[in-house]
């Protein structure tokens, strides 16, 4: 059963955290609301999010601070951020988004069907990570001779090595799709890096395993991070 992405929503109005929530239900992810700076940031300690969409004029902490906060935190900050904006912004406001680690910064009132689209990008990049960090972890445990999952527990190792490698094939595959799909589209510069760097860790984990094949040599693999 596959985890579904959570996506965080950071307004301090409650009509429009109904309204993203209506526009991102289709994408049958889990949605968590903060109507604060302070709660955004309390709900990251705890979660792992595919993205963040924040608001930028709050009270108290704005959406500027706030995405300072989550980009110096290591455990956050290569969380997306998508900023949503009331303010009839010039450039100073767009580049003030920007340098604050945004991926995008959006004005309100925006296209309900432009954003899902965006946030969807991020979600399935999301999920990509999650896929090759549990083949991984499989590899490590198989590295270390022990401690893999029951349901493994009495194959041979061969036969292990097999089963990621068609795992990995799988997931290499879906990222290649979505690869040619940011090609195709007008893509935020963002998420086409993220997609590169996602390809980066395919590469590694695929020379892993296929330095562990039978005749292979005997020197350890590096493992992605």
């Amino acid at each position: 059963m596959v985890q579904k992405a959570k996506i965080l929503l950071v307004d301090d109005r409650p009509e429009n955290l109904l309204a993203l929530e209506a526009i991102l239900s289709a994408l049958d992810q889990t949605l968590v609301r903060a109507s604060s700076g302070e709660e955004a940031l309390k709900a990251l300690l705890t979660d792992d999010f595919a993205v963040i969409l924040l608001d930028v004029q709050m009270p108290g902490m704005d959406g500027f601070e706030t995405a300072a906060h989550i980009k110096r935190r290591e455990r956050t900050r290569d969380i997306p951020i998508i900023f949503l904006t009331a303010i009839n912004h010039g450039p100073h406001h767009t580049f003030r988004g920007y340098a604050a680690g945004a991926v995008d910064y959006i004005s309100k009132p925006f296209d309900p069907w432009v954003l899902r689209a965006k946030v969807s990008v991020f979600v399935e990049l999301y999920m990509k990570n999650c896929q090759l960090r549990e083949q991984a972890a499989l590899l490590r445990l198989q590295l270390e001779g022990g401690g893999r999952p029951s349901a493994e527990q009495d194959k041979e190792p061969a036969g292990l090595l097999a089963e990621l490698s068609a795992r990995l094939a799988a997931v290499e595959e879906q990222a290649e799709a979505l690869s040619k799909q940011l090609d195709d589209e007008s893509a935020d510069a963002a998420a086409v890096a993220t997609a590169a760097h996602l390809e980066r860790k395919l590469t590694g984990l695929r020379r892993a395993l296929d330095a562990l094949e039978p005749g292979a040599g005997t020197g350890t693999a590096a493992l992605p991070s």
